[in-house]
């Protein structure tokens, strides 16, 4: 199995989403994650939507969805013996990760310079919605507050519209795994150079490198985005949103050589020797009028047949599916792209995520379900070198 980070120690402090994934990622990979959580209530995503039997025990599935493969270990940070039993963590530990507004974390005596004096080759990383500086530092923000101000809202959805929002926390999401990449450079770096990095992530940069060439033309030119739909980028007569006889069809013929073996594949030969289309030049000047060529062609059958006709000629093309048909196709299962995890009480397996990509052949799914709040503090403290004075004491504070 791909282990990459077997023996790399992650404190992890991190709620909600963004952070927990980055983290869930390093243990897949083979990272010993300490989650570190509020005790007696824990993540917030603990008591999410979902079933409502694994909610009341705190484990909904929200949670269950980024937190496998982690130790749970319950600590009131606003207690002095809390800070205390964290830095004594993080002494031992490779990577140091939170997502609180910034300058949380400095008060709480838990800042970059403050752990780095007690581990000075710790990989530090913060997750935010803006980062650590600039005039938006110290706003806090969730995904569809970031999807609203990067632009992506105006750009989706059919012209005239309005404002749409992507309908996944996909912000959240490609902040955990840019954060994951960022860990893993940070932690290649300290091993190279023996000193600690600090990483600062935001949500708001995250979300704009996702729209890197609409980045580069806007700043570079004078074009500016607008809705369109569900055209292709391309603007391409043949690549969009084409309505079948039964549902829609998603169709890339953007080169020549896709758009030549379009057209006999679709029975439209004919389209070819007409002079109106005869180059990609002449086809854009003429794109109404070829439009509506394909868009009467593609009523003749359903999206299915479509997708294998085409698939057969190597032209892309595909129906569009909602995510329960897509996630029964026996392509997902030949990519091992979930994992099951059975939770205690809990009789069906719960379907979760695996890395998203396969090393040597396996996708590396969970290897142990989340854990329940607080199941793994004692073990942790005393590893730790904590002993049992030291865990009377901690009660008694209300620390752990």
């Amino acid at each position: 199995m791909f282990q990459p980070l077997a023996g790399v120690r992650v404190v992890d402090l991190s709620q909600v989403l963004a952070g927990p994934y980055a983290t869930y990622l390093l243990a897949l990979m083979g990272a010993e994650v300490l989650k570190i959580e509020k005790p007696g209530e824990g993540d917030w995503t603990r008591i999410g939507q979902g079933i409502p039997k694994l909610t009341e025990q705190r484990m909904g599935l929200s949670y269950l969805v980024q937190n496998a493969d982690k130790k749970s270990v319950a600590v009131d940070l606003k207690t002095p013996e809390g800070i205390e039993i964290v830095k004594r963590l993080v002494a031992t530990s490779d990577v140091f990760l939170e997502n609180f507004k910034p300058g949380v974390a400095e008060r709480l005596g838990l800042g970059y310079d403050a752990l780095k004096a007690v581990n000075p080759k710790l990989a530090y990383v913060s997750i935010s919605a803006f980062g650590q500086d600039g005039p938006m530092s110290p706003r806090p923000a969730y995904d569809h507050v970031i999807q609203g101000m990067c632009g992506i809202m105006l750009t989706t959805g059919a012209p005239g519209a309005g404002p749409t929002k992507v309908g996944s926390p996909y912000v959240d999401y490609a902040t955990g795994m840019n954060a994951a990449m960022a860990t893993l450079g940070a932690i290649m770096e300290v091993r190279r150079t023996g000193q600690a990095v600090r990483i600062d992530v935001a949500m708001l940069d995250t979300a704009l490198m996702l729209m890197a060439s609409l980045v580069t033309n806007v700043l570079s030119s004078d074009w500016k985005p607008v809705q369109t739909g569900n055209e292709a980028w391309s603007q391409s007569p043949s690549s969009g949103a084409f309505q079948t006889s039964d549902g829609v069809l998603m169709l890339a013929a953007n080169n020549e050589s896709q758009f030549r073996r379009l057209c006999p594949a679709i029975g439209r030969s004919d389209i070819l020797s007409d002079p109106r289309w005869s180059d990609p030049e002449i086809r854009k000047s003429n794109f109404p009028a070829l439009r509506e060529t394909l868009i009467e062609t593609f009523k003749n059958r359903s999206a299915t047949e479509w997708e294998e006709i085409l698939s057969c000629v190597q032209v892309p093309a595909g129906r569009v599916r909602g995510l329960d048909e897509i996630l029964a196709e026996p392509q997902i299962a030949a990519r091992g792209l979930t994992g099951a995890i059975h939770v205690e009480g809990h009789d069906a397996p719960v379907m979760v995520p695996a890395m998203g990509f396969k090393a040597d052949g396996s996708s590396n799914p969970p290897k142990s379900p989340p854990p329940q709040l607080g199941a793994d503090t004692e073990a942790v403290l005393r590893v730790a070198g904590f002993n049992d004075l030291d865990l009377v004491r901690f009660r008694e504070a209300r620390a752990i």
